[in-house]
Order: structure tokens, then sequence, then C-alpha cells
């Protein structure tokens, strides 16, 4: 009898310190020193604690992309062209994603005037000036990727591809609202009310 609350104690014992040697060590992990990004490093040449990609390097998300994919600019400045094909598709999830992030304050006609706009918010330039009107559609996937004005960037939170298809779908909500009925193939026009008047 006495044994076995001998071995029982024993037992206790043990765990206990087992579990005061674990619990010890345990936050050494999470405590050790590292170089935070962009933090200076005295272990490298150039002193960069962040290392730059091996030559070649292919990005497992994306493939090979031109750097004027994610950026819009080239060696010539900003893109002029997409670097997607335009479809219906494209420009239709450039309006659903356009009435979701762009909208509140741009309107859902690029004017300027938002709900957020209505509620006591700074207004945005209409996209309908003439100026922006002649801006390439990069400027408006840059503006989108970096941020403009009080406009915060929006590359966390919308996808390359869905930038391009915003700045596709902006280019051409400004062609619609200066469009004139001759823009409009002949075999359509007569779906216009007072086209054919």
């Amino acid at each position: 009898m006495n044994l076995v609350f001998i071995k029982k104690s024993s037992l206790i014992g043990l765990l206990i310190a087992l579990s005061f040697f674990i619990s010890a060590c345990g936050a050494n992990m999470f405590d050790q020193p590292k170089f935070q990004v962009n933090e200076a490093s005295p272990y490298f040449a150039n002193q960069s604690s962040n290392r730059e990609l091996i030559a070649g390097t292919v990005s497992r998300e994306r493939g090979a992309l031109d750097s004027s994919f994610l950026t819009g600019q080239d060696d010539n400045g900003m893109l002029s062209e997409l670097p997607v094909t335009l479809t219906k598709e494209l420009l239709l999830r450039g309006q659903e994603r356009f009435n979701i992030y762009c909208a509140p304050c741009h309107n859902y006609t690029a004017t300027g005037d938002g709900i957020i706009v209505q509620k006591g918010m700074p207004q945005p330039t209409s996209f309908l000036e003439p100026r922006l009107v002649a801006a390439p559609v990069g400027y408006y996937y840059g503006a989108m990727t970096n941020g403009f004005g009080r406009m915060f960037s929006y590359a966390s939170r919308i996808q390359p591809e869905d930038r391009w298809a915003i700045s596709a779908y902006i280019k051409a909500l400004q062609f619609s609202q200066r469009a004139n009925l001759e823009d409009i193939p002949a075999e359509f026009r007569s779906n216009f009310k007072g086209a054919s008047e």
C-alpha cells in the first residue's frame, strides 16, 4: 500500500517538475531577437535584412508577370493600353468591383458625388473632367494601387486583375457619358428611344 502511494506521489512530482521545465523555456522562441522588415542588418554587404530575389524567380501565385501588370507603368510612363484582354466579362467584373469599392465616393456615374460625399466627406474630382478623360488607363490602376489624395491604397483590398477591370470600366464609363448616337453601330441604334426620330 505504501509502495503504491510512493509511486503515485513520485509520478505527480515528476509531472509538476516537467510542467515547470516546459513553461520556463516556452517563451524563448517568441522573445528571440529578430530583424524587422526593412531594418538594417550587419550580416550582409548591402546592410539590408530583406534578401533580394534570385534572378529568374517566378511567383507561385501569379507566374512570370511583367512588372507593368503590377504597377500600371512601363519605361515610357503610365500604360495607355490594358495589359489584359478587353472582354465583356472584364467590363462586367469591373462594373461590379467599381460599384463596391469606388461608387460610395465617386458615385455610380463617376461624377464624384457618391453617398459618402452626401454624408459630409470631401468630394473627389469627377472622372468626367477633360483631364481625367484624357488620362491613360494606367493612371487609374496606379491611383488604386498607391492611393491618391485622401484615398488610401486599395492594393491589399483589390487584386491586380480586378484593378485592371475597374480601370477598363472607368474608361468605358467615361466614354458612355460623352457618346453620341453615331458612336453606336447602326444595327443597334433602333434599340434606343428617339433614335429613329
